[in-house]
């Protein structure tokens, strides 16, 4: 099952749905996590802390939706 994360649009929204440790444990459950490029920036977690996790970084949010199960998102 694909998850994606996309970035948060609204202003000031500085939280992320998932962590990298979040993306980690969803990953070991089995979920293919795809994280929109600086969707962690406001929370502090880089691109590379996802890919480290085991996510994969979609270059806009159109690719990270584009073929998801299911989109967490704060707002």
């Amino acid at each position: 099952m694909k998850l994606a994360v996309p970035k948060e649009r609204h202003a000031d929204e500085l939280r992320v749905a998932v962590s990298p440790e979040s993306a980690k444990k969803l990953i070991a459950l089995g979920f293919d996590v795809t994280v929109e490029t600086g969707a962690g920036d406001g929370a502090s977690f880089s691109d590379d802390a996802y890919r480290d996790a085991g996510a994969t970084i979609a270059n806009s949010e159109s690719e990270a939706l584009g073929d998801a199960d299911v989109v967490f998102k704060v707002r």
